[in-house]
């Protein structure tokens, strides 16, 4: 072994080889390629030999070469197809991204966040994406009418969503048990003594939406209420829309003495237009939004709100795409994680 490769702070600007290690560990290079490239079939004895090398020397992979060899980029999409205005302000995406980021953190991946903000924008990503320039793709805001988690499956790209579009759901995905949380908040509206119950629902193309209508509609009925059609408003998770909801549903039932919002942003704009009728919250009328965001914590008055596990969620989607990325035949198919209904002042 020359004294180069045994002092590499003397080799001046030449970098450590693959031989170099393979040398320093007595092992063949490929072993030392296996080890490199997280392979199974190396020995415990091998591979603390080779990892051992690689630190004596310094020795870091060439990227590049391993990418041809392996097809791998080692980067995954992160792909939010909303405006960017609404990534930063929207509590929902706050949560998940880092989670995403500290589920990756180990892997050696790294996450490119894109923000395909129209029609045109789609589908060159799509077509990006279906030349497998990344390893795997996190799907977040999923709608019932989305293609490209169809186009990513049949290109057999890694993938997995947030949410998911429908009961049916082909793809890895990862949601919290939204049924039973709006469940769980009509429930505590019901038991306060509440009798006239409304609900502001997000767009009702994604199943998030659908799956919160349904939890509370199952509750009004298990209580014999009512749940006609007049006291559900469509809103666009935005607090505008929760205003213009609740607008209409005043319009429609004046006596409306209680609240649901499918989402904690349109729960802040429910209260800001209740203020503006003259209605108090919570004396004329309750308010329970949904995803227990800072926007719960500090409006006034502070909102009860369905906590939904974000960080987890983001945690969970990268484990998946991790678990796919290894093999398609490895690991769950869906995580559902549970919901808590947290108590403040506004119901």
């Amino acid at each position: 072994m020359s004294p180069a490769e045994s002092h590499p702070s003397t080799a001046g600007t030449r970098r450590p080889t693959l031989n170099a290690v393979a040398a320093r560990a007595g092992v063949g290079r490929g072993t030392v390629s296996r080890v490199i490239n997280g392979s199974p079939k190396v020995s415990a004895r091998s591979r603390a030999a080779v990892e051992r090398a690689i630190a004596e020397l310094g020795y870091v992979p060439n990227r590049a070469a391993r990418s041809l060899a392996t097809r791998r980029t080692d980067s995954v999409a992160l792909v939010v197809p909303e405006a960017e205005t609404r990534l930063f302000t929207e509590p929902y995406f706050s949560g998940i991204i880092p989670g995403v980021s500290a589920g990756l953190a180990d892997s050696g991946l790294q996450m490119l966040l894109v923000l395909p903000r129209d029609e045109k924008e789609y589908t060159r990503l799509a077509d990006y994406l279906s030349a497998q320039r990344v390893d795997g793709v996190l799907l977040m805001s999923v709608r019932s009418e989305d293609t490209l988690p169809d186009r990513l499956r049949e290109l057999a790209v890694p993938t997995v969503l947030a949410g998911r579009r429908s009961r049916e759901e082909p793809l890895r995905h990862v949601r919290c048990d939204n049924r039973g949380g709006a469940r769980d908040a009509v429930r505590h509206l019901l038991a306060r003594g509440r009798a006239t119950v409304g609900t502001i629902t997000g767009p009702l193309h994604m199943d998030a939406a659908r799956d919160r209508l349904d939890g509370y509609r199952e509750a009004l009925r298990e209580a014999g209420a009512d749940a006609g059609e007049e006291l559900v408003a469509q809103g666009d998770f935005t607090e505008a829309g929760g205003r213009a909801a609740m607008r209409e549903l005043l319009r429609r039932h004046p006596a409306l003495d209680a609240v649901f919002a499918a989402s904690d942003v349109m729960a802040s704009g429910a209260v800001l237009e209740l203020r503006a009728a003259g209605r108090r919250v919570p004396e004329d009328v309750a308010v329970i939004g949904f995803d227990d965001s800072i926007v719960a914590r500090h409006i006034d008055p502070p909102l009860t709100s369905v906590r939904q596990p974000l960080q987890e969620m983001g945690r969970a989607m990268a484990r998946l795409l991790l678990d796919e990325i290894a093999g398609p035949d490895s690991g769950r198919h869906e995580v559902v994680l549970p919901t808590e209904l947290i108590v403040r002042a506004s119901a």
